[in-house]
Parts: structure tokens; C-alpha cells; sequence
């Protein structure tokens, strides 16, 4: 090595002396081993040298003899550390010993702090909690899974994949349901108590401070008190303002303002098969619509009960269901439109039965209901149209027609040079057969209102123009 003397870190030291030269393994040092047997052979290395320790670390085994031979007995903590190359001269040893425990002492208990402790009763009831609920959210999801792909097995799946809506079911402002959904705001239902008990119609708010139009037999016999009942349900007190049972239109007002008017149409631009709507309060089960076609147009009635005033009118007939209750309540046209107010069915029943719908009804003109309600706001009263003649009865030979009876000197038709025994054959081109046809089209029409006359004098055919004009009564 160089002449590099190599130790195994002893310290050879007695008291005064300086460190005894290094030696290596048996040059005078018997190493380190276990324990002679007799008969072995074998002779166990003497211990260490004495007095030998580490540096700072006292020798623990035994000590040497007096007469420094550096025999002793054999040691288990010695070795031949000094043949091994790799070991670190100045690397601290120290050899310990355990102590006696003495007897009947036991040492104190050392817990791990990161041993799983024993779990409480909280932890053993949270774990079946959490459990059920993963399982009934796992078998929830997989039973909607297999609703909807028909399970494992083929289930049936009931209905079709879902497809956009059709334009009608998006409610478009000009579809049935959107033409509805604006007019039933102003649409009312009307009681009237009286002595006979309580009569009950429907009606519509034609302005905004409260006027409402009905028909006149809904409120004849009454006291002229009524109350309306509005499409939210709520009520209020009406009061009858006017009548006109001639036409069957009646106003009444209730105190309360912002209402909701309807809006008018034009009855003159009806045409046979146009879509309609018939709203009110049949059999008293109230916002009921139904839905018709015009069937007809012009078609003059006479009506009125036995002992009341003959009621006569160019109707619109519609094929929407009206029964007891939609009188007075509005037809209006595809486009939201009153055109019409209801106040007649025809029916196939026997003398004291109650009538039904059998798709035959009939409404008053609006152009002749509006005219006839501003009469009545403005003066208490409505004005008739007439025409000045006297109507007889059918004319006779071919072709019909309708015979005038009398002739009022200096009124419309003398005007127009109508005389007795004329046979009037169509008004504004509407055919007349029955003397209610000529009453119920002069009074469709406004005093003032020019109409053309077809009539026919002996053997000739002849037309003018009258000027209608209002009763002078």
C-alpha cells in the first residue's frame, strides 16, 4: 500500500503510552470466533488488545490481563475488521447493551397513531346508507336504460321519435287557437234576474268604459239591473242602458274602465264558407268556443215569442255549435273580427222541449249591431230603417217577387217611383220571394243607404234607386 500503515480504527492507549504501531490479523492478534468445543481442535482468537477503543467510544468487552500478553477470553463483539479493506477507520461504533427489565414491571403500551382504529357506530351505519343509495342509482340508470332501448330482451318502445311540431300546434297569431286566445278577454257572461227567475246569456265589451252588446231577449223582462261576469271570473254590476227588440240588440254598461273592446269586422265582406268562431256561455258552461263555416248569408228571419214584438233581420248562418247561452255572444271571423252577434237556432224538437244544436244558427250582422248600439249610447234608442211601402203578399206569375201593398206618399219608395201593386224582384240583387225577405233587408241596412230596386210593373221589368230613411216614430 505505499507504505501506508492500515488500522481498523483502534486506539491502543494505556495510561501515558502512545498508540501501539498497527498490526494486521494474525501477526500477534488473534481474530475474533466463536467459541472452542472440546475435542474440536479449534482455539478461539484472543479479544481485542488491551485497553483498545474507538475514538470517543470506550472498549466494552473485557479487559486485558495485568501482564499485557493480550490473552483473554474470547469475545463475540471482536472481528478481524482490521483485514477489511472497505471499512472506514473513522466511522463511530458503539455496542449496546439491553438492560434487565426487573421483574413484575412491564413497559408502558405504544400506540401507533396510523393503525386503523376501530370504527364506530356512525361508520358502520353510513356505509349500508351509501351503499343502498349507489345501488339504487346504479339500478335506477339502468332500468331507464333499458325502458328506453327496449332491455336486453326486446321490450316494446311506445310512440315514434320526436318530430318538430306542425305549424297549427305552434298557435300562430292567425290560427283558430290564437284567434281564440285574443278574443275571449272580451268576452262576457250576462245574468238578469227577474221575476221569473234568472236568465243568463253572454255578451262582448265593445268599449273601453264599460259598454257591453247583448241580444235584447237576453235582458227583456228584467229590472233592468244585471251583472257580468268577466273572463277571469270576476264580476261586476251592470246597468241597461237600451233595447231594441226589433233588431234583438240590447247595451248595458258595468262601472269599470281599461277594459279590453273587442275589435269589428265588416259583415258586408263575408263570404259563404269563410272559417268562423262562435264564443259565449252555453248551458252556462262559460268560454266555450266552437268553430264553423258561414253557411249562408242574408238569410231573414222572424222571430219573437207569442204576445212579444216580431223580431226581423238578414242573419249569417253558421254551422258552429250555439245552443241556450251564446246569445249575444260574439262571431268573429279567422281574423279575430266580431262580424256577428248569435241570437238564433233552429231545432228539431217538440212544443215545450228544450233545443239543441243541430248546426243551424244564426247571427245579426255586426254592421247592423254596431250602427243600432251607437243609436242607443247616443240616444237611448235605435233608429229603423224603412223604405216607405207596405208589403202585401207574394207576387203573383213567374219569377216571384214581393207585391207592395201601399205606397206612403212623399216616402223613399214614392221617391223613387214605386207605386201599389208593384212587385218589388230583388233588392241590391238579393231575390225576394217573402214579404219578411223585404222587411229584414231594409233594416239591415243604415237610414240614408242607397239600394237598387228591381221590380216589375204589369209585363215590364223596370229598376231604380231608393234612398232608405228612419222611422219617423
Amino acid at each position: 500500500m505505499g507504505g501506508t500503515d492500515v488500522t481498523d480504527g483502534w486506539d491502543w492507549r494505556r495510561g501515558g503510552e502512545t498508540p501501539a504501531p498497527a498490526r494486521p490479523p494474525g501477526a500477534g492478534v488473534p481474530s475474533a470466533g466463536p467459541p472452542a468445543r472440546p475435542g474440536s481442535g479449534y482455539t478461539p482468537p484472543a479479544g481485542p488488545p488491551p485497553g483498545a477503543s474507538r475514538p470517543g467510544v470506550p472498549y466494552a468487552g473485557p479487559a486485558p490481563p495485568a501482564d499485557g500478553s493480550g490473552a483473554t477470553g474470547a469475545s463475540p463483539w471482536w472481528s478481524d475488521a482490521l483485514g477489511d479493506p472497505w471499512r472506514d477507520p473513522a466511522a463511530p461504533a458503539a455496542v449496546v447493551v439491553p438492560g434487565v427489565v426487573a421483574a413484575g414491571t412491564e413497559p408502558e403500551p405504544v400506540i401507533d397513531p396510523d393503525a386503523p382504529g376501530r370504527p364506530s357506530l356512525r361508520h358502520l351505519l353510513l356505509i349500508p346508507v351509501i351503499t343502498a343509495l349507489l345501488a339504487g342509482t346504479l339500478g335506477g340508470a339502468l332500468g331507464y336504460a333499458f325502458a328506453v332501448r327496449g332491455g336486453a330482451g326486446g321490450g316494446t318502445v311506445l310512440g315514434a321519435e320526436p318530430v318538430d311540431p306542425p305549424a297549427l300546434a305552434q298557435r300562430k297569431p292567425e290560427s283558430l287557437a290564437g284567434v281564440a286566445g285574443r278574443v275571449l278577454p272580451s268576452v262576457v257572461t250576462v245574468r238578469v234576474s227577474s221575476l221569473g227567475g234568472t236568465s243568463e246569456g253572454s255578451g262582448f265589451i265593445a268599449s273601453a268604459d264599460g259598454h257591453v252588446i247583448t241580444n235584447d231577449h237576453v235582458v227583456a223582462g228584467g229590472s233592468g239591473k244585471a251583472s257580468v261576469v268577466f273572463n277571469d271570473g270576476s264580476t261586476a254590476p251592470a246597468t241597461v242602458i237600451g233595447q231594441d227588440p226589433e233588431s234583438d240588440i240590447a247595451v248595458i254598461k258595468v262601472n269599470r274602465t281599461g277594459l279590453r273592446p273587442v275589435e269589428f269586422g265588416d259583415s258586408e265582406g263575408l263570404a259563404v264558407g269563410d272559417p268562423v268562431l262562435a264564443i259565449g256561455s252555453p248551458l252556462s258552461l262559460a268560454n266555450t268556443v266552437t268553430a264553423g263555416i258561414v253557411s249562408a248569408l242574408d238569410r231573414t228571419m222572424q222571430a219573437g215569442e207569442p204576445g212579444g214584438p216580431v223580431r226581423y233581420y238578414a242573419a249569417i248562418q253558421t254551422d258552429a255549435a250555439v245552443n241556450h247561452g251564446n246569445s249575444g255572444g260574439p262571431l268573429v271571423d279567422g281574423a279575430g273580427r266580431v262580424v256577428g252577434v248569435n241570437s238564433t237556432i233552429k231545432s228539431l224538437v217538440a212544443e215545450g222541449q228544450e233545443a239543441g244544436n243541430i248546426g243551424l244558427a244564426f247571427a245579426i250582422p255586426i254592421n247592423q249591431a254596431k250602427r243600432v248600439t251607437q243609436d242607443i249610447i247616443g240616444t237611448g234608442k235605435a233608429r229603423r230603417t224603412v223604405i216607405g211601402a207596405q208589403v202585401g203578399g207574394p207576387g203573383a206569375g213567374a219569377g216571384g217577387g214581393v207585391r207592395l201593398a201601399a205606397v206612403e206618399p212623399s216616402g223613399p219608395a214614392a221617391d223613387a217611383g214605386l207605386k201599389a201593386g208593384d212587385v218589388i224582384m230583388k233588392l241590391n240583387g238579393r231575390p225576394m220571394t217573402e214579404p219578411t225577405d223585404l222587411i229584414a233587408l231594409v233594416r239591415k241596412f243604415a237610414p240614408g243607404s242607397v239600394v237598387t230596386v228591381e221590380f216589375r210593373r204589369g209585363a215590364d221589368r223596370q229598376n231604380t234607386s231608393v234612398t232608405l230613411a228612419a222611422d219617423a216614430k
